[in-house]
């Protein structure tokens, strides 16, 4: 049996903001029945991860591209690969059966073909949406729980700060934060983003900062007696005046610089002299480097869930032909929380 397979690839290299002509929908033949030597999985993809990250690999050039497995660079016109979930359609595969719901490396587009060794793994939803695996139970989820508990290590009462305190990682950041008793602040791009950070998801308090003219006097009117925990989505201007408004061991944990993947003349320069004599620590970190606390970060999760101590935010698109749109969202800033592509019902 043959379908036919549509998926997103680029059309270029993209090294500016990125624009609906960067990319195409392409459509192939596939056959779905296997030679049984073959080891290989086929995945009907369901549910798929759009992430800021990509458009690094996206580029002629970033350093990010020889540092990590998951951010090696897409060539254009061949399949993109993401985070996601997806329905066993056919198998050869002895660890995998026909209507196994996986999650793992799947692809931009409607199927995935899987070798073996791949990253693929079965999944037991556990009752949650299969989106949610995708995002808050997901790489997102970990990215969150990891930056935050093991690099920042907050104390109750210590006073948090979270940039793109909306998007799919900042947003459960500030959640985790707060149960935990730390006082927290997070600033996002628009009225109505602020007001879901406090009103929905409990924040302590929040800022537009495109109507910030001074962002230093913003931090140090939120923050007056300085800030111990500073969760890093953007880079830039935004990490130099956090750093100076850090309190003596205060930590960093840096998660994304989305300042700089437009443009790379918007480099953080903190004062080192501030991080020295502060004792400040500043960490980068990947979700992968943390895959050792999956079982913890998931159990803990799925247990505030059910509580409902935890809100989930997911901004979900439809089709594969709505990708690209999905992509270009991000830097846009129209998405709240976790950005999703629904690519076909189970």
């Amino acid at each position: 049996m043959d379908v036919v397979n549509r998926y997103i690839t680029i059309n270029n290299h993209i090294n500016i903001a990125p624009q609906d002509s960067d990319f195409e929908l392409k459509a192939s033949p596939l056959s779905l029945s296997l030679d049984p030597a073959s080891n290989v999985v086929i995945v009907k993809n369901l549910y798929v991860s759009i992430d800021p990250y990509q458009l690094n690999r996206m580029k002629s050039f970033s350093a990010s591209q020889k540092t990590s497995d998951f951010a090696v660079a897409i060539v254009p016109g061949e399949a993109i690969d993401t985070y996601g979930v997806g329905k066993v359609v056919a198998s050869t595969n002895p660890e995998f059966d026909k209507g196994d719901i996986v999650v793992g490396l799947l692809n931009w587009g409607e199927f995935t073909v899987t070798k073996a060794g791949g990253m693929l793994n079965k999944l037991n939803p556990m009752g949650f949406p299969l989106s949610y695996h995708v995002g808050i139970l997901g790489f997102s989820g970990l990215t969150a729980y990891a930056g935050l508990f093991e690099i920042c290590k907050p104390k109750k009462g210590e006073k948090v700060f979270v940039s793109t305190a909306l998007g799919s990682v900042g947003n459960l950041v500030g959640q985790f934060a707060k149960l935990s008793g730390c006082y927290v602040v997070g600033c996002a791009g628009s009225k109505e983003k602020v007001a879901l950070l406090k009103e929905k998801l409990g924040f302590d308090d929040a800022f537009n900062y495109r109507e910030e003219t001074d962002l230093n006097s913003t931090l140090k009117r939120y923050f007056p007696n300085g800030i111990d925990i500073y969760f890093d989505n953007v880079g830039g201007e935004m990490q130099e005046v956090a750093v100076s408004n850090m309190n003596i061991n205060g930590r960093i944990a840096v998660c994304g610089v989305i300042s700089e993947y437009l443009d790379s003349e918007k480099r953080a320069a903190p004062s080192m002299i501030e991080v020295i004599y502060k004792r400040i620590k500043i960490q980068g970190f990947l979700a992968g480097d943390y895959l050792n606390i999956f079982g913890d970060f998931l159990s803990t999760t799925c247990d505030r869930l059910c509580t409902g101590k935890i809100q989930p935010l997911e901004d979900i698109s439809d089709g594969v032909e709505s990708i690209p749109s999905a992509f270009i969202s991000l830097y846009r800033g129209q998405n709240i929380g976790k950005k999703i592509v629904k690519i076909a019902e189970e």
